[in-house]
């Protein structure tokens, strides 16, 4: 099972970091190469640029691959199946134009000029809307054209929108969002080792902001702290062994919410609270 990752730019190291948490250890690092072996005899790490992922898995180069969804929907590729967003790499395509100018909405670009690194998203977006602006495709400072008189308006990709407002340009409306997302070639989506991969990377995700905690309660003071433990679902009670009156406690919390609820538990009876990080949660 061969796996396109990003080789290089902002997706990398997150990639490489999520597919480590989730076992797929990559053997002699990942520095320069162009395919890695991994712990898994039955799995190789291919690196491709973001931009090409979606055609490597569409040809058959690779069987799934790890890219932003902005790539594939650019690519327009075939047999690209969508298995599950790893929620990092967020970000907007948006249209936009010069502050405080004419353009307003898609339709005043009718018969204008649109710069943008993604010509078929942007293409797709007008003919969706009955519009035909010429579409001018650039591979760099997109924001720049619409005050050298290169383009009326843009679409281009943000993240916090500081961009676009250091050069005077505002949103017009939204094309499209995105994330990295985990693909595969749709002859292979229901393959076991590729449904194994999506379940070991969908526990890390489940696990990420997740705490574990454990504690001795007095059977007694039970439901009291049940009532106060803001788990997934109700917690696990366990005897202990030579325990007397006390039972063993485990619950899955927000991280969020593990000061509170220590509190709380303490006041209702409980003892011996240990919190944990969990590194997986299959659920």
């Amino acid at each position: 099972m061969r796996i396109a990752v990003p080789n290089k730019g902002r997706l990398h190291e997150p990639t490489i970091d999520l597919l480590e948490r989730a076992g797929l250890h990559l053997e002699n690092g990942a520095a320069r190469k162009l395919y890695a072996e991994t712990v898994d005899p039955d799995v190789t790490i291919l690196f491709a640029r973001a931009a090409d992922i979606p055609e490597y898995i569409a040809d058959g180069a690779a069987d799934m691959g790890i890219t932003g969804l902005d790539q594939v929907r650019e690519a327009d590729a075939d047999g690209v199946s969508d298995l599950l967003d790893l929620q990092f790499g967020r970000c907007r395509l948006v249209l936009a134009a010069p502050e405080d100018g004419e353009i307003t909405s898609p339709a005043d670009l009718e018969g204008k000029t649109v710069a943008t690194e993604f010509p078929t998203i942007t293409r797709q977006f007008f003919e969706e809307r009955g519009l035909d602006p010429t579409i001018v495709e650039v591979t760099g400072a997109t924001e720049l054209t619409p005050h050298v008189e290169m383009a009326d308006a843009i679409v281009d990709i943000t993240s916090t929108g500081t961009t676009l407002k250091m050069n005077r340009l505002a949103v017009v409306e939204a094309v499209l969002s995105s994330s990295v997302r985990l693909f595969a070639h749709e002859d292979v989506r229901d393959d076991p080792k590729v449904q194994e991969i999506r379940t070991a990377l969908s526990s890390v995700l489940a696990a990420d902001g997740k705490r574990y905690l454990m504690m001795n309660v007095p059977r007694d003071a039970l439901e009291d702290v049940r009532n106060v433990i803001p788990g997934m679902g109700g917690p696990t009670i366990m005897d202990i062994a030579n325990g007397g009156d006390k039972v063993a406690v485990h619950a899955v919390v927000d991280e969020r919410q593990v000061f509170e609820t220590i509190t709380e538990v303490k006041k209702a009876g409980a003892s011996d609270v240990l919190v944990t990080e969990i590194e997986r949660l299959v659920e």
